[in-house]
């Protein structure tokens, strides 16, 4: 595997959005949420081509206006439309249309993902190709933890170890997802594969938008707090 120019991003997009109307075209620090991730994938010395699947027309129109050159469009088919479909089942029809091995795989809802960060899963991913078929990005969590029964998940009721010295725990966070083309059908279309490797991704960088709520929080960490990284 080539060390340069290897991947394909794939940004999957759709128009209708439940819980915040219009999210991925909803201004984020004065320009629409997607292309702040979208301009970030662009400067990465890893991917090649960006493959942006979407419903929408408003998202076709930006993307026709501004990055022509650099983006495929997916037209999202009527089958696969719908707050019920399966990732999975976009990313499959995405790989049969394009002709690449491997892929990095994203979503807009993550605007404050680093290109540092990026650029060294992938060489991670690279570099291990050998031993794992995949990668996928995680926080980690070393708190105490219990079930809905109020019974310790993680640790000892009689013992009280300081948080720092639990064994941690790693939650997958959806940033995105590293993988080959074999791998995802080797596992029956799925992004993590049979042999996968964890890697972690700082609280500030995996805020994710699900809720109004998050909006509002990670537009203010981009706008303040997150010009630390670019100090």
């Amino acid at each position: 595997m080539d060390k340069a120019n290897t991947l394909t991003a794939l940004l999957p997009m759709k128009r209708h959005s439940e819980r915040v109307p219009n999210k991925n075209i909803k201004l984020f620090s004065d320009k629409p949420l997607f292309t702040i991730i979208l301009d970030t994938l662009l400067q990465s010395k890893y991917i090649n081509q960006i493959v942006i699947n979407t419903d929408s027309d408003e998202i076709s129109s930006i993307l026709e206006k501004q990055y022509s050159n650099n983006v495929v469009v997916h037209k999202r088919p009527k089958e696969l439309c719908g707050d019920f479909v399966p990732m999975n089942e976009i990313i499959k029809y995405d790989i049969q249309k394009t002709n690449a091995e491997h892929f990095f795989q994203t979503h807009s809802t993550n605007p404050l993902v680093q290109i540092n960060t990026i650029d060294e899963a992938i060489t991670k991913y690279i570099a291990d190709i050998d031993n794992y078929d995949s990668l996928f990005s995680v926080n980690r969590l070393q708190t105490r933890l219990y079930n809905k029964k109020s019974e310790p998940i993680n640790h000892n009721l009689g013992e009280l170890v300081r948080t720092q010295d639990l064994e941690p725990i790693f939650q997958e966070n959806s940033n995105f997802y590293i993988f080959s083309k074999f791998s995802f059908y080797n596992t029956g279309y799925n992004r993590i594969g049979k042999k996968p490797q964890m890697f972690e991704v700082s609280r500030l960088e995996s805020q994710d938008i699900d809720e109004k709520e998050d909006f509002i929080i990670a537009e203010s960490i981009y706008k303040s707090i997150y010009s630390y990284y670019e100090s």
